[in-house]
C-alpha cells in the first residue's frame, strides 16, 4: 500500500520541506509516503472560486482510479491516535493505494469531497494547509507505530 498525500501549493518554505522530508523518509519501503503538489489556482479579487475549480480539477486527475480517497475536512471525523491506527490497518487490508486530499486556502472543491470515501478532520481549528502535510505525516508515521508496538507514539 502506498500513501499518496496530495495537496495544493507548491514552493513551499524550508521548513516545510524539511519536516514532511523527516517524516516521509521514516516509513517503511512497504508502505511509502507521497507527496503530489497541487499548483495554485490563479486568484484575482474575485476568482476565488474558479481558482478552487482549477486545483479541484487538477486534484482529481492526481488521484489513481482504485485509490481509496481521504479528504482532509474540517467537518470529517476526528481520531486519536489509536482510532488513526485502526483507519490505517483498515486501509492496508483493503489493498489498495490511499490517496490524503489537502485543499488549498480555499478548501476542497465539492467534487473532491464526493470523490472522496471518507472525510478526516484533523482539528475544529483552521490550519494552514502547509502545515498540515507535515502534521498529516508525523500523524500517519506515529499511528504506524502503534501498528508496530514501536515506542515512538509513546513519546
Amino acid at each position: 500500500m502506498k500513501l499518496r498525500l496530495i495537496s495544493v501549493g507548491g514552493k513551499m518554505p524550508s521548513w516545510v520541506e524539511a519536516g514532511f522530508r523527516e517524516y516521509r523518509d521514516r516509513f517503511p519501503a512497504s508502505m511509502p509516503l507521497d507527496l503530489v503538489e497541487i499548483p495554485l489556482g490563479e486568484r484575482g479579487k474575485r476568482d476565488a472560486a474558479r481558482a478552487m475549480e482549477q486545483e479541484g480539477r487538477r486534484m482529481l486527475k492526481a488521484i489513481s482510479a482504485d485509490a481509496h480517497v481521504v479528504a482532509l475536512d474540517v467537518s470529517g471525523k476526528a481520531y486519536n491516535t489509536e482510532g488513526l491506527a485502526q483507519r490505517l490497518e483498515h486501509w492496508r487490508q483493503q489493498g489498495r493505494d490511499v490517496a490524503l486530499l489537502i485543499g488549498g486556502p480555499d478548501g476542497l472543491t465539492a467534487e473532491c469531497r464526493h470523490r472522496a470515501n471518507e472525510q478526516w478532520s484533523l482539528s475544529p481549528l483552521t490550519l494552514p494547509h502547509m502545515l498540515v502535510r507535515i502534521i498529516v505525516a508525523e500523524q500517519l508515521y506515529r499511528a504506524w507505530t502503534v501498528l508496530q508496538n514501536h515506542p515512538y507514539h509513546r513519546c
